[in-house]
């Protein structure tokens, strides 16, 4: 209900004509639910039939894009748009279109309710807000952890009721695949948007991944640059051929390194949305923090 009410917001805000809900083909019980909802206001006279539409995704990565996503909601193939023109000013059916995250439409209620003060008030370490971790991996208890923005994975591993028995930590991921992979030594630094950046990765959707001792980067590596090389769309070329030579050459016995970094600093340069920019992060952070371990 809160996030309807802040969707709700948001479109009064903007005069939206029409709302739109992308929600991946995996949730069919969040969909029942969403529908269920949805019909309820509109037989509460809040919302006209029809001004709120559910749309299913089939669940591609790519669809994370807000423009492939858009793509996706007009009936065509999940392809990420050249920009200029952005989104805000040429998006769905050729419309201005606002695109949010679902988190944030969730806060707009309760910020609006208790005020800015008080939600700046919910961060760590001089951040601002409370953010939604996604914790996997290797604890014992792994599921969302609702917290204040800025806390560090030592923080999130607790509370998550600490590491899976036999389970010692030597890595995470702090933003799901694209977010690069960091050491256990930098386990007490803040996640949050920017705060990553001079370590080579970023928070992303706060999907956070533990590895442990068990745990063979270069492995996870390899998993997740297959995972890309499933992903891409195919449009451009350097994400297209990029992740699949990138896995050819991780596979090899002793990888060509040079190469491996030229590949990256192409895909990161020539790639046209966000999926092929950042699909080297995990190769440049085994690099830079797991050498032995590649």
């Amino acid at each position: 209900h809160q996030f309807l009410e802040g969707m709700l917001i948001a479109g009064q805000a903007v005069n939206a004509r029409r709302i739109y809900i992308y929600l991946r083909d995996e949730y069919p019980a969040i969909r029942q639910i969403l529908s269920h909802e949805i019909t309820a206001l509109e037989n509460a006279d809040i919302v006209k039939p029809g001004y709120i539409e559910l749309r299913r995704g089939a669940g591609a990565y790519i669809c994370g894009e807000e423009s492939a996503m858009i793509e996706s909601i007009e009936g065509k193939r999940g392809l990420p748009r050249h920009r200029p023109p952005f989104v805000a000013q040429k998006g769905l059916f050729d419309r201005p279109t606002l695109v949010h995250n679902v988190e944030t439409l969730f806060w707009i209620p309760e910020i609006l309710a208790k005020g800015a003060d008080w939600f700046i008030g919910q961060g760590r370490k001089n951040h601002k807000g409370n953010r939604s971790y996604s914790v996997s991996g290797r604890v014992k208890n792994p599921g969302v952890v609702l917290t204040g923005a800025g806390a560090s994975v030592s923080e999130l591993i607790r509370l998550c009721g600490g590491m899976a028995d036999g389970h010692t930590l030597k890595a995470y991921l702090p933003g799901g695949p694209s977010g690069g992979i960091l050491p256990a030594s930098l386990a007490d630094i803040p996640l949050d948007f920017g705060t990553l950046s001079k370590y080579g990765c970023f928070v992303g959707s706060h999907a956070v991944v533990i590895l442990s001792d068990r745990d063979q980067i270069h492995d996870v590596v390899v998993n997740l640059l297959e995972f890309f090389k499933h992903e891409s769309c195919g449009q451009c070329t350097p994400c297209r051929l990029g992740c699949e030579k990138a896995v050819d050459l991780l596979r090899q016995t002793t990888p060509d390194t040079q190469l491996l970094k030229e590949l990256c600093s192409a895909m990161a340069d020539a790639s046209i949305c966000g999926l092929g920019q950042a699909a080297p992060n995990p190769i440049l952070s085994m690099f830079k923090y797991f050498e032995s371990d590649g």
